[in-house]
């Protein structure tokens, strides 16, 4: 019997570390399974998820770049997320069916989940899938002003729409406003994409800076904000979060406990 895997598909893939953290859980709950990255192109998605649907031992993926809202197309929504999020991470087999979900909410909220936000201004960079996600958090937990900075102030302000939130839509160059988070959602910052280039000098001391990029972890948005002194949050918080509730969708088990500090030791080295 084939041993039944999981994957993760994206373009580009090899920078990935979920293969990573869902391959440390399973071997510490001696789970015979396996977990893979797979490159998908988008042109090539369709093809993927037939293929995959066709595989008894599939049990599921997570969807990164650039995949987030295309795979909505080739999956059952069966939670309504085109019409909550818009955008899909996680695709799990109920039998011959195909069902997306979206776990990057509940990840990118679980390190920040002790913070009172309420009333409070953020700043969110980048209008993509994750970001959809983010601002679905951020809309539940009663935020003040949100200002989107994104190449097309446009898409931005159809976000904000979105998610019934007051604030700005600017253009990446726009001038940083005050905020007691600021959280960049885009892939600048990311190995071999351009650095997010912003002045923090509007921020005040208590601000919280959180960048999901986790290649490389310490991102130059990162390195700026702990040289003002600030709190920051790194992407391995938000991967492994959405990856921890993925891997119970996907393998029918919660992650082992009290093993974080191990994995992160793996992660980082």
């Amino acid at each position: 019997m084939t041993r039944p895997y999981a994957e993760v598909i994206g373009d580009p893939i090899a920078h990935s570390k979920s293969p990573l953290i869902h391959g440390f859980w399973l071997k510490k709950l001696s789970i015979d399974a396996d977990y893979r990255a797979t490159h998908v192109t988008a042109d090539g998605l369709a093809d993927y998820f037939a293929d995959r649907r066709a595989d008894p031992a599939w049990r599921g993926c997570n969807v990164t770049i650039p995949h987030k809202l295309a795979a909505l197309d080739h999956v059952e929504d069966r939670g309504d997320v085109r019409a909550t999020i818009g955008a899909i991470n996680c695709v799990l087999r109920d039998g011959d069916a195909l069902i997306g979900t979206n776990t990057d909410a509940g990840g990118f909220y679980a390190p920040i989940a002790d913070l009172d936000l309420t009333g409070q201004p953020v700043v969110v960079v980048g209008a993509g899938g994750a970001a959809r996600a983010i601002l679905f958090a951020l809309s539940r937990v009663g935020v003040g002003r949100v200002t989107i900075l994104n190449r097309s102030p446009l898409k931005g302000a159809a976000l904000l729409a979105t998610f019934g939130l007051k604030g700005d839509a600017l253009p990446l160059s726009a001038k940083l406003p005050s905020a007691a988070l600021l959280v960049n959602t885009s892939a600048l910052g990311m190995t071999g994409q351009p650095p997010l280039d912003l002045d923090l000098t509007p921020l005040p001391d208590d601000a919280i800076v959180y960048d999901i990029v986790y290649a490389p972890l310490e991102t130059p948005l990162l390195q700026a904000a702990a040289a003002r002194g600030l709190d920051t949050v790194d992407g391995l918080q938000m991967l492994v979060g959405q990856a921890a509730i993925a891997f119970e969708l996907l393998f029918g088990v919660a992650p082992p406990e009290g093993c974080d500090d191990e994995l992160r030791a793996l992660l980082t080295q």
